[in-house]
């Protein structure tokens, strides 16, 4: 789905073997020159107060369609039914208005006491700006409730800037029904056998992939998987830190990417293909159109928004391991989203925060919108199938990257979804892709 509810990410382990996994949540965005912005400098310590003398806390929320949008706001009754002396004023957006309306927010020094971040590089570029609350000392005796691998995007230097409410990743989507015509035994577990899959399924007359072309991003996670396969996760925070990735292993990814394309998998009209549309990549999957998709967790749901859904015959799995390369191919790709507090917001933001990531919350949260909790205890509610298929995907990792349009600085992020658009097109190189996300990291 957009960039806007990429919210969801990476999900929970067991939690032993957690403290085995290295994850890059949170690249070290200082490394790639990312711009301080301007505090404001004094920060209010205490609450607004309403008309009737409560303190009062405002929440921005990405979370527009339904039901998601009517269980939030639920949540935020539900506090205020709890604590008479706070009122929760939602405010609710949708993503591209949150951007915009948030960066300028930014720009003057004052943030919403609670506000949605996916972490990584703009609330990292917050935190330098003074804007975000440390919320290290608030959430200690509480914050061991959520899973580690949910809390990473939103550490620095070992500090707490956010509390995440979902978590999640990307992994291959597939048609069983249309694997079976194509008489594909399983599912292929290396590129080699993945671009074989390809073949098998055109010669047998079928669509192998959609894609989303117009919206970038979609495309973005091949590249962005290709490079982690074959960097590792090391190698994709060394170069995030150098600002440089035209190594051979970010130019590996885009040839593999090109022998890809060149294999011409994709739906027809996919450049011009938005992701979530009657005729977008969505749709193409959820209409039996095509055999596969790349895409994180929400992929279910809007194939059966965008169109009918396939029902039993959806399958999913991780994205292949790559042949020479260093990562592992339990390395996992994806994202989630949290919620930040401004600097000197009201104690009762953050136990509005704790509030809404309990077990009991997150229950609700499970059952009404299919996220995948980040509340060891709410683990129970998980009952989908094709949810429970990316948990255990996630349970097994080895590593986790960030979204590389989100664990960058914008800037950056743009250019890698720009030119691996490019790329796809036929516009640009490998080498070409790589020097050109390079030259903007440098700029930064």
């Amino acid at each position: 789905m957009p960039a806007s509810e990429r919210a969801p990410l990476p999900a929970s382990g067991a939690a032993s073997g957690l403290s085995r996994r290295r994850f890059l949540g949170t690249v070290p965005v200082a490394g790639l020159g990312v711009a301080v912005l301007t505090s404001c400098g004094d920060s209010d310590d205490s609450g607004a107060k309403d008309g009737s003398g409560r303190t009062v806390v405002e929440w921005w929320h990405i979370s527009t369609s339904e039901p998601a949008r009517g269980l939030w706001n639920a949540r935020a009754k539900a506090f205020e039914a709890a604590h008479p002396d706070v009122r929760i004023k939602v405010v609710t957006l949708e993503n591209d208005a949150f951007k915009s309306k948030l960066t300028a927010l930014t720009s003057s020094g004052k943030l919403p006491d609670v506000y949605h971040t996916w972490g990584g590089g703009v609330l990292k570029q917050q935190v330098d700006a003074g804007l975000v609350e440390d919320l290290t000392d608030s959430v200690s005796t509480w914050i061991d409730t959520l899973v580690p691998a949910s809390r990473e995007p939103y550490e620095f230097d070992k500090k707490t800037y956010a509390v995440p409410n979902d978590i999640g990743a990307v992994g291959f989507w597939y048609n069983k029904a249309l694997f079976k015509k194509a008489k594909i035994a399983s599912p292929p577990t290396t590129w080699v056998a993945f671009l074989d899959t390809v073949r098998t399924l055109k010669a047998a007359g079928i669509t192998p992939i959609a894609l989303g072309g117009k919206e970038k991003w979609p495309g973005m996670y091949y590249w962005a998987y290709l490079a982690m396969r074959l960097a590792g996760v090391d190698g994709m925070q060394q170069a995030a830190e150098a600002k440089d990735f035209t190594g051979d292993a970010f130019v590996k990814a885009g040839e593999h990417l090109e022998d890809l394309v060149d294999l011409a998998p994709f739906q027809k009209g996919f450049l011009g293909a938005p992701y979530s549309s009657p005729t977008g990549q969505a749709a193409t999957m959820g209409n039996g159109k095509t055999a596969m998709e790349l895409m994180g967790q929400w992929a279910p749901r809007e194939q059966a928004a965008a169109g009918k859904g396939i029902g039993d015959d959806l399958g999913f799995f991780p994205f292949p391991a790559v042949e020479g390369g260093k990562g592992r191919g339990t390395d996992v790709f994806g994202g989630g989203g949290g919620y930040a507090l401004r600097k000197g917001a009201p104690q009762e933001a953050v136990d509005f925060l704790k509030y809404f990531v309990s077990a009991e919350s997150e229950r609700l949260l499970v059952k009404g919108t299919g996220i995948i909790p980040v509340n060891k205890d709410a683990q129970d509610a998980l009952t989908d199938p094709n949810l429970k298929a990316v948990l255990a995907m996630l349970n097994k990792s080895t590593g986790f990257q960030l979204y590389l349009d989100q664990a960058y600085p914008p800037a950056v992020g743009q250019e890698v979804n720009d030119s691996v658009a490019a790329l796809i097109a036929g516009s640009k190189s490998p080498e070409q892709v790589t020097r050109s996300v390079t030259q903007v990291a440098k700029s930064q």
